[in-house]
């Protein structure tokens, strides 16, 4: 297994003189009602669940469903897939990552016992079926299918990279010949499912059906600023643009050849100035249906002795007693990163460019921490540090709690305090410092990526969530999204019948369509372009589709609506 460490993390920054920290008294101050107004714009949620989710915290692909955290998203990145140190091609193995401080940890590692071998129990399957030993595949893969099957509206990524396993993104980038070999292999391996057999699982197109595209994680193009031992190079800025553009044409050549589909094409994007200088922001937007910018880990135990400060700011004020990042003067925050992409930063070399509309926001749950932290004025908020806050049971790492480990602090009044002028929350107790997402912070950023159309959220990661789901729920809530619920019905019928009448008239199709516009009919096979009637309106396939009930695949999904008959 490999945690996702932090991704923005910039060099430790010195403690500061007392009269720097003295600028920040009075912004800690307790939580004051929300009264900012909300604009419209996009509302796409993504979100990545990890490999190790199905180990020690037993968190299986059948609590998506159960805890209807499903229903709520358009998109899953199932983080990570690898990039083999010698053949610079997608693939599978059964081989734990080292040790996080060795330069060698990702070579070579892989879960393919998690992703298509893990058998589930019928308790633990998201069907209620016990998986088989004669089936083509078992694992995380197949509970996804299940998933799907109840859920048609929703997508699923495979995410290649992350912290630990982007050593080779820059020699797989490098040539024409090595792109269109790296690509090529990761849509055999997961387009088209065609998995090595191991363990009696797998085999040609096994996998078949199961991702609805790729997700790229390369942390990070021509920087210094990834996992130690990172391979990277100067010409890693053009062949990053080369790359995308690589996968962005053999994914749709792909779906072209099969009915039509359109397979998704995103990646996970620096917020550090220091490391979007290394990448053609105005050309990469062209190849990408969406960019999620990982705004968070901008400050944590990393960071030293402090001082302690907001890993994911939306301002920078100026009373930041944080490093500026080199060479120029800004500070890490969420507004500093977007102007970025949008408009460019000649100071850091950015061109900018990149549509708004394409555009995530990161949002984190889980919280950085430092311990021994005296309140101060502002309750622990710009003091020094003795280190990171303790391990937590399912965090398993000092300096980080998941959100589900912080709920005694994260809801209580007393100890949750806001930055007004940071735009962020953060939380005191005891001595331990804490910062990440509460209410008002998801607000204020939810309401923030609407100001500037931007396309909506990406959160890491799921395994961080409580039973009740509480940050997804006010993500969503905030965003205006709505829930698809499944399509299954249930396994038993009522235990009463109504006693009256239902008030509403029934949604089943016309039996006649829209004029010469035939009523969809489930079960047939639709290609892109054709164009069907249901519940009063046009909708128009855009590719390849089966039993995708008109207006329950999304606002980008198969289904186009073309307005009312």
């Amino acid at each position: 297994m490999h945690i996702r460490k932090p991704l923005i993390a910039a060099a430790a920054t010195a403690a500061l003189a007392a009269g720097a920290l003295a600028t920040f008294a009075g912004l800690g101050t307790a939580q004051a009602a929300d009264t900012s107004t909300t604009a419209s714009s996009g509302g796409v949620k993504i979100a990545y669940y990890d490999q190790w989710s199905v180990y020690g915290n037993a968190f299986y692909p059948k609590h998506l469903d159960t805890r209807g955290i499903a229903g709520k998203l358009d998109v899953i990145n199932y983080s990570f897939g690898n990039i083999h140190p010698t053949n610079l091609t997608c693939f599978e193995a059964n081989k734990a990552a080292g040790d996080d401080n060795n330069p060698n940890a990702g070579d070579g590692a892989g879960d393919s016992y998690a992703d298509y071998q893990k058998s589930f129990s019928a308790a633990d399957s998201v069907s209620g079926v016990a998986d088989k030993w004669d089936q083509p595949i078992v694992g995380v893969f197949n509970q996804f299918k299940q998933l799907k099957a109840k859920y048609p509206h929703l997508k699923i990524n495979i995410s290649i990279g992350g912290w630990t396993y982007s050593k080779y993104f820059s020699d797989a980038a490098k040539t024409d010949a090595s792109r269109k070999k790296l690509v090529s292999s990761c849509i055999d391996q997961y387009i088209k499912g065609n998995l090595p057999v191991d363990g009696g699982f797998g085999g040609q197109g096994a996998a078949a059906g199961i991702f609805d595209g790729i997700d790229i994680d390369w942390e990070y193009p021509g920087s210094s600023g990834g996992h130690l031992g990172n391979h990277y190079a100067p010409e890693d800025k053009q062949n990053f643009t080369l790359l995308l553009k690589e996968f962005r044409d053999q994914l749709d050549a792909y779906g072209q050849a099969n009915g039509g589909k359109k397979y998704l094409l995103t990646a996970a994007l620096p917020a550090g100035q220091d490391k979007i200088k290394y990448i053609e922001t105005d050309k990469i937007g062209a190849y990408l249906d969406y960019a999620n910018i990982m705004t968070y880990d901008m400050h944590g135990a990393w960071d030293g002795d402090g001082p302690t400060y907001h890993q994911s700011p939306l301002y920078s004020p100026a009373g930041d007693p944080t490093d500026p990042i080199a060479p120029g003067t800004q500070k890490y925050s969420i507004d500093n990163a977007i102007d970025s992409w949008i408009d460019g930063n000649p100071a850091y070399g950015i061109t900018g460019g990149f549509p708004a509309n394409k555009l995530t926001l990161g949002y984190e749950f889980y919280y950085r921490g430092w311990k021994g932290v005296p309140a101060g004025a502002d309750n622990g908020l710009a003091q020094t540090a003795t280190g990171p806050s303790g391990a937590r049971p399912t965090s398993q790492q000092a300096g980080i709690a998941n959100y589900k480990e912080l709920g005694g602090i994260v809801d209580n009044p007393a100890t949750t305090f806001w930055d007004d002028q940071a735009k962020a929350a953060y939380f005191y107790k005891d001595g331990e410092f804490f910062t990440g997402l509460n209410q008002k912070a998801v607000q204020a950023r939810v309401d923030y990526g609407k100001q500037r159309g931007l396309a909506g959220a990406m959160m890491y990661s799921l395994l961080g969530l409580d039973d009740k789901t509480t940050l997804l729920n006010q993500i969503s809530d905030a965003l205006g999204g709505t829930t698809q619920p499944p399509t299954t019905p249930p396994t038993t019928p009522p235990t009463t019948p109504p006693t009256t009448p239902p008030t509403t008239p029934p949604t089943t199709p016309p039996t006649t369509g829209c004029g010469s516009v035939p009523a969809y009919v489930a079960g047939t096979v639709y290609t892109g372009g054709s164009q069907v009637s249901y519940n009063g309106h046009k909708w128009q396939a855009q590719w390849w589709t089966q039993n995708e009930t008109p207006g329950t695949t999304g606002q980008w999904g198969v289904w186009k609506d073309l307005g009312a008959c």
